[in-house]
């Protein structure tokens, strides 16, 4: 099944994925997804644990490499490059350097936890793009006021509560200013009363139009924020649509026996 979204016609898709496949030895992940993501787009992905949805998104910034199909970001063929009628796989420095496009947040933040809130943020801009550490403290004093947390810079990840963290893993992210943000499960590992703060940041990205990814289980989210959604399960897109249909009016038994557990 393919995932359409609410993109503009001829408008390059910020990611597309056509008949994506992903095994780990025997145990086969992805079994053949199709999906476009335009640009400025909330694209939710939601369902069981297992289903694949983390695989996917590891796929898309090639964390993990995909066994068959094609997946693209903006127009670009995600870790290979196409010559003729052949794929040739790109060299780690040239991944790398594409990746600084693509910011992904993780469900266990994976901050450093021997450098400052400020230094988390820095570190990729001055080691990897080669800022001068004025430039990159000063964009990284601005995201840390945009995230709450001004006057956390000097602050250790174990001086920071759990949602302080993920909100300096955002801004972290956000330091390599990329055209796409993936997140995966970002509030999952949080205590209830600390999800608000995280879940306002991720709003306040998608009003100034960053194209974002998340794997989530906030179905409030996904149904006030998200522009798409798709429901995965065992490896596949299972159904698609606009977030309140899908939640409200789910089609197929699958999603419906998941949305009961959930909602």
């Amino acid at each position: 099944m393919t995932a359409t979204t609410t993109g503009t016609t001829g408008t390059t898709p910020m990611v597309r994925a056509e008949g994506v496949h992903k095994s780990f030895g025997a145990a086969h992940i992805l079994k053949g997804i199709d999906l476009e993501v335009a640009p400025r787009e909330v694209f939710c992905l939601i369902g069981p644990s297992g289903s694949g949805k983390s695989t996917f998104l590891r796929c898309i910034n090639h964390l993990e490499k995909i066994n068959a199909g094609r997946l693209s970001v903006d127009g670009e063929l995600v870790g290979y490059r196409q010559k003729g009628d052949k794929l040739y796989e790109l060299k780690d420095s040239e991944v790398a350097r594409k990746r600084r496009d693509i910011g992904m947040v993780f469900q266990r933040f994976n901050l450093f936890p021997h450098m400052t809130a400020m230094e988390n943020i820095i570190e990729a801009p001055v080691q990897v793009a080669g800022e001068t550490k004025a430039v990159a403290r000063a964009r990284a004093e601005r995201l840390l006021d945009r995230v709450g947390l001004a006057d956390k810079a000097a602050s250790y990840p174990s001086q920071l509560s759990g949602g302080q963290q993920q909100r300096v893993a955002i801004a972290r992210a956000l330091a390599m200013e990329p055209k796409l943000m993936l997140f995966d499960e970002p509030t999952s590992a949080l205590d209830p009363e600390l999800v608000g703060d995280v879940l306002d940041v991720m709003r306040d990205l998608a009003q100034d139009g960053m194209t974002m990814i998340v794997v989530t289980h906030e179905m409030g989210f996904a149904r006030e924020v998200g522009d798409a959604l798709v429901f995965m399960d065992d490896g596949v897109v299972v159904e698609s649509g606009h977030p309140r249909e899908v939640l409200t009016n789910p089609r197929h038994e699958r999603t419906k026996s998941f949305l009961s557990k959930v909602l």
